[in-house]
């Protein structure tokens, strides 16, 4: 698969004064692709397209390139202690993706110029905690891998937080573009996660993404370079032969990997929907096959009152001893941080 390169950019003039906006600027206009202005990275309102569809895809594949001016972070709980901001929006097309509510009218990409502006915050934020060490997760509202080609900033920030004795860094992605940071000098500070799933789940849920074996060898690299290494099976899924399917990934995964890895995390997270995420879904990916049969699931009380729908018990706790056998067979040493 070969990397995301947009089809229409936008810059903020602020952004050309800084070292990376000017940089993608002469990059860019060299290019065959338009290049507009805007006052905001928050304001985009002439995107082309007939329809909210058409409107919808086609943001999908544009670069917003601005600056970040609120610099207090959000706080990334249980995980980490705060969002570290480096871009938002995705171009993957996961049906089932928090992003699809959390961005809302605002799915295009934007990356953020002013690193040094973040990194200083980062500081700030690590100064106050001391003596404690303070995580930072990177792939909050972005899958940072996926525009890594594009910006360099991620590689920046894991040689900064190496740097850092009391800073840690993690993010996720579903892109298997990682040979820029294999020579990172990360310092182990640095835990670089995959995103991975049921053929079935990638090959219905997640077009515009890196396919799953190529994530997997992806996964190998990383371990290779020494990163604390970890694994998200998201959203797990009950389908037609899925205790198999599940089976033969982490079969797949134990594999490729080196046997010895010291440590080595999984995240492992049932499939969930709002009603609000349900009515955007079904909006954006008329065709889905994702099921949201809200009579057919529990309702759960989420954060802010929202209201989930979850599978019910008996296909929790199935998932549940499956999914935890199958890491405790194939990776005994591995660590479960998170079950839900």
């Amino acid at each position: 698969m070969k990397p995301f390169q947009p089809d229409l950019i936008y810059f903020e003039p602020n952004a050309l004064n800084y070292p990376l906006g000017q940089e993608l600027y002469e990059k860019y206009r060299g290019l065959d692709i338009p290049i507009k202005m805007t006052t905001s990275h928050n304001r985009i309102t002439d995107l082309p397209g007939e329809t909210e569809l058409e409107k919808y895809r086609i943001a999908k594949r544009t670069l917003v390139i601005g600056v970040r001016k609120t610099l207090k972070f959000d706080t990334s709980k249980p995980s980490a202690e705060y969002a570290l901001p480096l871009a938002t929006g995705c171009m993957g097309h996961c049906h089932y993706c928090y992003l699809q509510t959390t961005m809302g009218k605002r799915p295009y990409i934007r990356v953020y110029v002013n690193l040094e502006d973040i990194f200083q915050q980062t500081l700030q934020y690590i100064h106050e905690r001391a003596p404690e060490i303070t995580r930072f997760e990177a792939a909050c509202t972005s899958d940072p891998v996926g525009i890594e080609h594009i910006t360099g900033s991620l590689k920046k920030t894991i040689e900064f937080i190496g740097q850092q004795k009391l800073g840690r860094l993690r993010f996720v992605t579903k892109f298997a573009h990682v040979d820029s940071l294999l020579d990172a000098n990360h310092q182990g500070h640095t835990r670089f996660r995959f995103s991975i799933n049921a053929s079935y789940v990638v090959n219905q849920f997640e077009p515009g993404t890196s396919p799953i074996d190529e994530r997997i060898k992806a996964a190998n690299k990383v371990a290779l370079a020494n990163y604390p290494l970890g694994f998200i099976i998201a959203p797990i899924m009950i389908f037609e032969g899925w205790e198999e399917q599940y089976h033969d990934l982490v079969r797949k995964l134990a594999n490729t990997l080196p046997s010895d890895l010291p440590d080595l995390t999984f995240e492992l997270i049932t499939h969930r929907f709002t009603k609000t995420a349900k009515n955007i879904i079904e909006k954006r990916y008329p065709q889905t096959k994702l099921e949201m049969n809200e009579e057919e699931r529990k309702k759960k009380w989420g954060r802010y009152g929202r209201t989930k729908y979850v599978y019910p018990d008996v296909h929790m706790k199935a998932i549940h001893e499956h999914m935890k056998h199958l890491i405790n067979q194939y990776f005994p040493n591995a660590v479960i941080s998170y079950i839900t």
